[in-house]
């Protein structure tokens, strides 16, 4: 072992190199011209990966196209320079990790590849942000797309409409479409995904080998197109981190689950755009797509906001009913599906705050009714230090980790395609605690520290190369595994295990077995209760 003060010295060096690599302005240099639907794009190049960035993919969907499936790509004369993100889909300016402006005009998507020529057939992943379906953006510097090339793969982040922009249905709507409303963020994925079919092997990837990975709202979308008819060929394979939509469908606002972003009955989605047409001051969809992107925006802040207003909807097109249905009947997209969750999704909304254990208990018996003894029985709460865990995790629970299991449940049950399944529970600097929401994104992209605090230390570097390492496995294969990795074996009913990523990543029995069934028996009451009552 060195001498503490040159270990220390080595230590500072470096940490020096780290950040020269990370901050330090990269030397871009122009590339040949790529031709693409709707003309040319020229991006730059920078450590043997070529950048394309604000691709058009659709026309901008203002004006008459506002609230309308995406229409094809507007031409351009000459050679486009693709070397900026777009705007983001509009939105409240620097929310969900945004960090640019915010536009209608928004449908553009970029490229990181390492593919030095047409026709290598490099494997592909097509990225989804999350962000509650009302914020996102592809920008964000924790979803630089340079990690994963560094890795052998072709990443393409592709922007969609978000709010109410993107998820707004209404009854003119749906006559308008003859096929439901309320999608149109949806439909901006699968045009995503339909201009990587077709232009993506200009960029040295192989379109018959498409990866699409999301988070948070991400990920749920991402389970939708799943099982979504309108997406199917359009990929081959699935990751996705803390998302799945698989309760049932929301027919009111007293059978919501967790957060309130499960899939909408196109009855109670077009009753909530109707209200927002009303409160616009808009006499119909005419006079509401006269105004400007911004009163819309104003509108939404004035009390018709919030995550869980506008989300995907059941409109029997893009979405043809709930998806554990879909799977029950074998409707569904079959690949092989990786997903997981971190061991604390709810503190990165509530913190680890003061709840007491009477408290607890009677928000679990007003909310669930005659399961709820079942549910208290599984939540230790005898203490407030045991409450405010069992409230974390009772949220976690409903709205990202029953969702995640019972996805790769459904899938090993009914589908050809393996399910993997992982839990995220690395907290070194909260070791009483667990990780939250997101904790694990920048793992997988290798964008740890993304020129916020201090430098990534080596433990973290590791385990972002075997995260990444397992993904870009995934992405090529169809497997995670991968010589010099832990063994990561398939889900399978009777054999639950999960790799866990901690400290020392390893293959183990799921450890929530127990509040995943005990919800289960919840949802499993919640949806006949529904069909009996409809509501």
């Amino acid at each position: 072992m060195a001498a503490p003060g040159v270990e220390a010295e080595m230590k500072r060096a470096l940490i020096a190199v780290f950040l020269a690599g990370v901050f330090a302005p990269l030397a871009f240099s122009r590339i040949q011209a790529v031709k693409v639907t709707g003309g040319e794009v020229q991006g730059v190049v920078t450590e043997g990966v070529s950048i394309y960035k604000g691709i058009p993919f659709a026309a901008p969907p203002v004006g008459d196209l506002r609230w309308k499936a995406p229409a094809p790509v507007q031409s351009w004369p000459g050679v486009k320079k693709a070397d900026a993100f777009g705007p983001a889909c509009m939105q409240a300016s620097g929310g969900m990790g945004n960090t640019g402006p915010v536009s209608e005009d928004c449908l553009y998507l970029n490229v990181w590849t390492p593919a030095k020529g047409a026709g290598e057939k490099v494997p592909v992943i097509v990225w989804i942000y999350g962000g509650g379906y009302s914020g996102g953006s592809t920008s964000t510097p924790m979803y630089d797309g340079m990690g994963f090339a560094q890795k052998g793969v072709v990443l393409v982040s592709v922007a969609y409409r978000v709010g109410p922009f993107g998820f707004f249905a209404h009854p003119e709507l749906s006559r308008e479409s003859g096929a439901g409303s309320g999608n149109y963020g949806l439909e901006d994925m699968i045009a995503g995904l339909k201009w990587v079919k077709e232009n993506i092997a200009r960029f040295g990837g192989d379109p018959s080998n498409v990866t699409l990975f999301g988070h948070s709202a991400g990920g749920m979308a991402v389970s939708i197109l799943a099982a979504s008819p309108a997406a199917k060929g359009l990929f081959h394979r699935v990751i996705s981190m803390s998302g799945g939509s698989f309760a049932p469908l929301q027919t009111s606002s007293r059978n919501g689950t967790g957060m309130g972003l499960g899939i909408s009955s196109l009855k109670m989605a077009e009753a909530i755009g109707e209200e927002f047409v009303k409160k616009s001051g808009a006499a119909d969809i005419k006079g509401a797509r006269a105004l400007s992107a911004e009163e819309i925006q104003k509108n939404l802040a004035g009390g018709m906001g919030g995550i869980g207003r506008f989300k995907p909807v059941a409109d029997g097109h893009i979405v043809p009913n709930d998806l554990y249905s879909l799977y029950q009947a074998g409707r569904f997209n079959d690949t092989p599906i990786l997903v997981g969750n971190t061991s604390d999704e709810a503190a990165s909304f509530v913190g680890r705050g003061n709840v007491t254990g009477a408290q607890f208990e009677k928000q679990i018996r007003s909310q669930y009714g005659p399961h709820a003894d079942a549910i208290l029985s599984v939540y230790p709460h005898s203490t407030d230090a045991e409450a405010a865990k069992a409230s974390r995790g009772i949220m976690s629970e409903s709205t990202f980790t029953w969702n995640t299991w019972i996805w790769a449940l459904l899938q090993s049950r009914h589908g050809k395609g393996k399910a993997f399944q992982y839990l995220f529970d690395y907290h070194p600097t909260s070791p009483d605690g667990g990780s939250g929401h997101g904790s694990d994104v920048s793992y997988a992209f290798r964008t740890l520290g993304g020129g916020r605090g201090d430098a990534p230390k080596a433990e973290d570097l590791k385990l972002s190369d075997i995260i990444s390492s397992y993904w870009v496995n995934f992405a090529k294969w169809g497997d995670p595994n991968g010589p010099g990795l832990p063994a990561w074996p398939a889900f399978a009913e009777n054999d639950q295990e999960v790799m866990v990523f901690d400290a020392a990543p390893g293959a183990r029995p799921l450890p929530n077995l127990d509040k995943l069934k005990v919800f289960d028996a919840y949802i499993a009451w919640l949806r006949e209760e529904i069909k009996k009552t409809g509501q």
